[in-house]
């Protein structure tokens, strides 16, 4: 049942991304000719809307293929007003973009929604204090509770995480000690740590562990906007950093995978509960829009850098560069693809 519900999220996912393009392109006065979930051979389809919807073989993705556009061959063009080329490219950008964007916004919905759920956090509380640390050396203990820092509150374990490794110098810290405030000034210091992308640093620390204790996040309205914008933020930055890693080699490729992956990851959610699967169902939206404006030509980011050139020149890629940087997008494309399967085949044997 969990993996069913994984490919019911990822299937949403992909619909939500090509209906941004679909109403987008409707919006401009673009024909659709078919809408598909997945690629390669007809599964499925119906005639709606004026247009074909369609479920494909190859369950990697999808595609709404407008009058005048095709991606397999890219020379091929119509000069009917009602035709993707006939459009502006501005016009053309917001077409491309529509779909990235449905997918940011769809993770902010998700998001929102874990927000008036009441998510889980790390109260910060203290669990092991290790020997010789800057904290054991204050009088820290376990399960002390640390309420605030230089005066400012901290509620969760993660904002006093934050405000360690920010620091400058020597911090005040008030906690409280059974039913008791003490104040204690502790100057971290710069240890080796592990960031989440697994590479060593240093970070500023005071040589503790949280306890464990979780609470439930009591939400308003307004507070719900705030963290999911906060949380849509984080995961897009979370996921440009991780692509500029692995161009750079500071990620392992091996780190890379595939729908398989996406898949395992969501049905594990799944067997958790439906915050879970909302949470990572954003992720996963996240990285669609970001990898979708990735400028490689086969995807939505290489569509709109033609767009912006064809803006600022006053003139269109020449058909001969069009095809051949389209072909080497559709390589790169299909060699990701195919590295992250292999991957998820790895890991599977290796599980």
């Amino acid at each position: 049942m969990s993996w069913f519900i994984a490919f019911l999220v990822l299937s949403f996912l992909i619909f939500f991304h090509e209906l941004g393009h679909y109403l987008a392109a409707r919006a401009m006065g673009v024909y659709v000719e078919v809408f598909s979930i997945g690629f390669g051979p007809k599964i499925a389809s119906f005639k709606a809307f004026g247009n074909e919807w369609r479920l494909s073989a190859i369950f990697l993705g999808g595609y709404v293929k407008m009058k005048g556009q095709d991606d397999s061959d890219p020379t091929k063009k119509s000069d009917d007003p009602d035709s993707y080329n006939s459009k502006k490219p501005w016009q053309r950008i917001v077409i491309l973009f529509a779909g990235p964007f449905a997918n940011f916004l769809i993770a902010y919905i998700f998001f929102f929604f874990i927000a008036l759920g009441g998510p889980v956090t790390l109260e910060p509380v203290i669990g092991d204090v290790l020997k010789e640390s800057p904290a054991q050396k204050a009088g820290l203990q376990k399960n002390d509770k640390i309420l605030a820092i230089n005066g400012k509150k901290v509620q969760t374990w993660s904002e006093m995480a934050k405000e360690v490794a920010s620091s400058q110098g020597a911090l005040e810290f008030q906690i409280e000690r059974n039913g008791y405030i003490e104040f204690k000034t502790i100057t971290p210091e710069l240890r080796d740590a592990k960031n989440e992308f697994n590479e060593k640093i240093k970070r500023r620390m005071i040589g503790i562990s949280s306890a464990g204790v979780t609470k439930k996040m009591e939400l308003g309205i307004i507070e719900s906007f705030e963290y999911a914008w906060e949380k849509t933020v984080w995961a897009s930055t979370m996921i440009f950093k991780g692509i500029e890693k692995l161009i750079t080699g500071d990620v392992p490729a091996k780190e890379l995978g595939g729908v398989v992956t996406i898949v395992k990851i969501t049905a594990d959610a799944a067997n958790v509960g439906w915050m879970a699967v909302l949470f990572f169902a954003a992720l996963i939206s996240v990285n669609l829009g970001v990898l979708n404006l990735l400028p490689i030509p086969a995807l939505d980011g290489g569509h709109i850098l033609f767009n912006l050139y064809e803006m600022i020149t006053h003139k269109e890629p020449s058909q001969e560069a069009l095809y051949r940087f389209t072909v080497a997008g559709w390589i790169i494309l299909f060699g990701l693809m195919g590295l992250g399967l292999y991957n998820d085949i790895n890991r599977l044997i290796g599980s």
